[in-house]
Parts: C-alpha cells; sequence; structure tokens
C-alpha cells in the first residue's frame, strides 16, 4: 500500500498545503527541496503528484548537491522526468550558482583568497574531476570573466600557458588568478601544482599579464600558494 502523502497530487493537498500557496504565505525559506522541485515541475505524472515526483527525484540522486551534479541523461533517467523537466531543473540550479557567485555585484573585487573562494567555492561543490579556472581580472582587481581553462580526471587536468593566457590577453586583462581542484578533497598543493605556478607566472611575465595567485580547492577548504609564499 502507497505511501498517501506520495501519492496525493499537488491539487488534492489542503490549500495551505500546497507549495505554491505555502511559499507565499511562508516564504521560500519554509519549505523542502522537494516542495521547491515541486513548483518548478508544475505538473506530477499520472501515478502520483509534483512533490511525490521531487521526493522520488532526490532520493533516487541522494539529495540536492547530487542533483546538481547530475547531467540531463542522468536526470532524465528518473521515471517521470522528461527532457522539459530536466531542462527546468538544471537552468534552475544554474541560477542558484551564479546569484551565490556575483551577489548583487556584477564586477567581484578580489582582495585576496578568501573573495576567491567566496566566488567559486559553491561551483567547486559540484565537481568530482579536476577542474582548472582562470579569474580574469583588470587594474582594479575586479573579475571580468572566469574562463574553465581545462577539466581532467580524478588524478589531474593539464593547463598550458596558451589556453591560461588566451582570454587574457583578448580581454586585455591586468592580472589573473588560478584555481583548480582537488577531487579527493585534500587541498593541499602537490611538487606539481607548485612547479605549474612557477611556470604560468614565467609565462605570464612574459606576455605583461601577472599571475596574483592560484588557489587550490577541496572539501569545503581552499589553500593560496601565495598566502603560502609558494610563488
Amino acid at each position: 500500500m502507497s505511501d498517501p502523502i506520495h501519492s496525493t497530487g499537488v491539487r488534492e493537498m489542503p490549500e495551505e498545503e500546497r507549495p505554491r500557496e505555502r511559499l507565499a504565505q511562508a516564504g521560500p525559506e519554509a519549505l523542502r527541496d522537494a516542495e521547491l522541485l515541486a513548483i518548478l515541475f508544475r505538473t506530477g505524472t499520472r501515478s502520483m503528484g509534483a512533490v511525490a515526483l521531487a521526493e522520488k527525484l532526490l532520493r533516487h540522486f541522494g539529495g540536492l548537491r547530487t542533483v546538481a551534479r547530475a547531467s540531463l541523461e542522468e536526470l532524465r533517467q528518473v521515471d517521470g522526468i522528461g527532457e522539459v523537466k530536466a531542462i527546468e531543473i538544471k537552468a534552475a540550479l544554474e541560477l542558484g550558482k551564479r546569484l551565490v557567485a556575483f551577489t548583487d555585484r556584477d564586477r567581484p573585487k578580489i582582495a585576496g583568497a578568501s573573495d576567491v573562494s567566496d566566488l567559486l567555492m559553491v561551483r567547486y561543490k559540484d565537481y568530482e574531476h579536476e577542474c582548472f579556472k582562470c579569474l580574469i581580472l583588470n587594474t582594479k582587481n575586479e573579475v571580468l570573466k572566469i574562463v574553465d581553462v581545462s577539466h581532467g580526471g580524478l588524478d589531474g587536468t593539464p593547463a598550458v600557458p596558451r589556453d591560461v593566457f588566451r582570454q587574457a590577453v583578448r580581454e586585455g586583462a591586468s592580472a589573473v588568478i588560478l584555481c583548480h581542484n582537488h577531487p579527493s578533497g585534500d587541498p593541499e598543493p602537490s611538487r606539481d601544482d607548485i612547479d605549474l605556478t612557477k611556470r604560468l607566472c614565467e609565462s605570464g611575465a612574459l606576455l605583461g599579464v601577472r599571475v596574483l595567485d592560484h588557489v587550490i580547492f577541496g572539501d569545503g577548504r581552499f589553500v593560496s600558494l601565495k598566502d603560502r609564499g609558494l610563488m
């Protein structure tokens, strides 16, 4: 016998329990993840309502964080999640990432590694493989663009000067900040990380683009090579 809560459609719920009505009355903070997803879905399937479908999705992936990591194809593998709903999920979660990353500023200003963490930590939480990024800065150390330089496997990702500085030169950047993650969760820099940073600093100097820092992200932690005196 199915759980009556899971089998009830949104329209069959008491009005005060419907996600849209609850959001309007109590605010979005009062809603569970499944209820917020249900608002995106608007409808469920013939056998379950939107809330039950959202709960099924969260159970399948083990939580919202893993849902955010899933590809469109992986989302569509959940029965009841078609292409439209999968796209809606990805779009909504991407908006959330961008809002957290940029808050209400068009050009965040970088004063230190903690500012880099505030800008990128939420993005790196979703990566299971190594990803190398570059912050392109103007003369005021404001972020002009965040460039994806390369993606690799669990053991590393290649980052060559050409890929790092191509966009920086094109944008007329004054400086860059290098960033990558360690999928192991330990942000401690390796010898390869240190050697790569030195090579990129030398390459940047030839092009007139300063490398201000190299920030490595782990599981909720980060290390600044500049703060460590390693560059």
